[in-house]
Parts: C-alpha cells; structure tokens; sequence
C-alpha cells in the first residue's frame, strides 16, 4: 500500500510510525518543517528551558524507518480526480491513498496591530524573536517593561503567564538589572481562564496565578495594538512586550482548495464515520471537525485509527467507525505545580505536576525509541541560558 502524508505534526507523524510496522507498506511524509515541533513544551521553551525538548529533528524519529520518505516541501494544492497534490517547489506528487494533518494556524481575528507587534511561542522563529526582545531590553538597554501581557488564559496563556515572571527575574539577575516588581497581565475574553475546563478548576487556577503575581483581566477584549500600547476594552495599557496566545484557525491550504471540501462552522472540515471526505482522502487532527479536536492526544488517537483502518481495508476487511475520546488534561502552572481534569477526576498542585512529566514522557515515547524519548524528556529539566540569541529578521505582518 502507498500511502501520502501531508502534516509533520503529531498526527502526520504518529500516522507515519504506525503505518511503518508493516514493511509492505511505502509511506511519503511532506512537511514544511524538517523537525517535528513538540507543542505542550513551546511555553516551557520561551522561558528559558532547553530547546532540546521542543524541536526534534525527523531524522531521528524516522531513523531506521526504510518505508518512511520524507519530502521538506508546501504543499498549495490538491487535485482529487487526478489524485495529486502540487507543491511550492514546483513539485507534483501522485498518491494512492491521502492522509491531511497539517494542524491549525495562529490568528489574530483581524485585530488591528496585533499581527505587527505581538510577539508569540508558536514556532522556533516566534519564541526566538521573543527572546531577542527580553534580552535586548534587559541586557542592552537595561530596561523593564511597564507590562508583559499574555492574551489568551487556556492551557498556552497559562503556562505561559506563570513561568514568564521567574524567567524575567532570572534574566534580569544575569545582567545586574536591580531588582523590581514585575507587572505580568493575562487578558482573557471569556468570563474565566481556562474556559474550556471546569469552574472548579478555574477557580483554583485564578487562585495559583494571583499568588504567582499574574494580574488576570477576563471578559476584557483586545481591540488593538501598536509598538508601546495595547487597547483592552477602551482602555489602554502600556506595553511593548504583548505575547498572543489565543486564536487559532484551521490551515489555510483548506480556504484555498474550498471547492474540494465540506466545511463545519468552526472552519475545520467535516468527515464521515471513517474520517473521509467527500472525495475519499483522510482528514485527521487539529483538521477535522471531531469531538475534542485541537488536543495533541486527539491527534495520536486518529492517527492510530486511521492506521489500523487502513491495514484492515488492505487485509479485505470492513473498517471500523470513528469514535472519539475523552483525552486527559494537564495544563502546568509554575513550577512543581499543575492541574489534572478527565472526567470526573480532578487533581492539583505537585502530584498533577508528576502526571504531567509522565505525559511529557509518554508524548516522546510515541514519536522516539524509549531510548532517545528518555532523553528528550530528560531535557525538559534542563535550562538553557542562551543569552545571547540570534538577530532575526523584523516580523511581516500576516495578510
């Protein structure tokens, strides 16, 4: 079976692995990114941990992997009839069988500035030129923000918010800048943070982030922003330093193929009970308009299905229908300290801190060997000090 891949996220990748197993089958992973970005560790690596942790390269989760080829390309366009996707390069590919998991996009909601001069932790580029800003300021210019906002109070914004304070403080340390009380505001829309998990675990949230000094601002909406102010709710707030974390969309190649594809309200693509659409390619993670979709574990869960789909449809048998799954939640809020959510189940403070590290592990287990997952793993109690970051071209505001 030849089968094409487009996505080096979790899901394209984890579909990539599973498949591998059987030695007939010839997979064609096509990425735009020659490393596979670990998500849930972003906000760890925009605050001083290694790098080690976020970024692995696809050499090494493929190595050894025979079946597995690996294209660096775009892919722009999708033609179902001739079953081929066209490429930046110039480049056609044929498929037999087409898998899309090119995960979400950052947006902005069409608020005016923020695309100039908020800073994100989304990628390699957007955490570097963050940290190129907090060292300039600091080490240069020996100046503190009058504010560090974060927009967004899920999972991102908070992890973000907590961590971002100590990792300031360290920073200011290293260079000799005296000491001072530093103003950290996270601005959420909705009427709590973490709006997607329970009250109760909102509440005790709030309660960890005001001990930590995060100044939280809910039911506040952005409406713009410039290179030292940003308007929340008809009031300004002094900042240079405005660190988005809120929306996301779905990839754009989807917009730009409309004609091939249904659309759910949200902008994900609807599938049927076996993930397909109406032309009979694969749709999974962050694109498909499923139950729980967004979530990395809702990522791996497809991948996992749409691989075991596969190999029965080729060993003649009938496939199975999708059925969601409830992933677990942690969300890390400072160190040593966390929140646990599935189900029923709730748990705080270290011991959900524990769990997460044991997610983390399991995360890079299901893309490495356990011997190179033990490592990466091991990264994330490393910290980095790289103080001195490499000059990056000015952010082009998306169109």
């Amino acid at each position: 079976m030849k089968i094409t891949i487009v996505g080096g996220g979790f899901g394209g990748i984890k579909t990539a692995l599973e498949l591998a197993k059987d030695k007939n089958n010839t997979i064609t992973l096509i990425t735009d990114k020659p490393d596979f970005q670990y998500y849930p560790a972003l906000y760890s690596a925009a605050t001083g941990h290694s790098h080690l942790e976020s970024w692995v390269p696809l050499g090494e989760i493929f190595a050894g992997k025979k079946n597995i080829h690996v294209s660096i390309d775009h892919i722009e366009t999708i033609d179902p009839k001739k079953k081929t996707l066209s490429a930046k390069s110039g480049m056609e590919y044929k498929y037999e069988t087409c898998i899309l998991a090119l995960g979400s996009v950052t947006t902005y909601f069409g608020i005016e500035g923020l695309d100039a001069y908020a800073y994100g932790i989304k990628s390699s580029d957007e955490i570097k030129r963050l940290k190129q800003h907090l060292y300039t300021d600091i080490a240069e210019k020996h100046v503190v923000d009058k504010h560090y906002v974060v927009i967004g109070a899920g999972p991102t914004g908070v992890e973000l918010a907590a961590a971002l304070g100590s990792y300031i403080q360290r920073i200011c340390e290293h260079y000799g800048v005296k000491k001072r009380t530093l103003h950290i505001d996270l601005i959420e829309a909705a009427p709590r943070v973490l709006p997607k998990m329970s009250e109760r675990t909102s509440r005790v949230v709030t309660k960890r982030l005001k001990k930590l000094g995060v100044n939280i601002q809910t039911g506040r909406a952005v409406q713009s922003a410039t290179a030292d102010t940003i308007m929340v709710s008809g009031k300004p707030i002094k900042s240079q330093t405005v660190i988005w974390t809120s929306g996301v969309a779905n990839h754009p190649f989807f917009k730009n193929n409309a004609e091939h594809f249904d659309f759910a309200k949200n902008g994900r693509i609807n599938v049927d009970e076996y993930m397909q659409t109406k032309d009979g390619v694969y749709v999974i993670g962050d694109n498909a308009a499923t139950k729980f979709t967004g979530l990395a574990q809702t990522a791996l869960h497809d991948a996992i299905y749409i691989a075991k789909n596969l190999e029965r449809q080729k060993k003649g048998k009938s496939p199975k229908k999708y059925k969601a799954v409830l992933p677990p939640v942690v969300v890390p809020v400072g160190e040593n300290w966390a929140v646990f959510e599935w189900h029923w189940m709730r748990m705080y403070g270290w011991v959900a801190s524990l769990l997460r590290m044991a997610a983390d592990f399991i995360g890079y287990n299901d893309m490495l060997p356990l011997g190179q997952a033990l490592g990466v793993w091991h990264a994330t109690m490393i910290m980095e000090d790289d103080y001195f970051t490499p000059t990056l071209p000015p952010k082009t505001p998306s169109k």
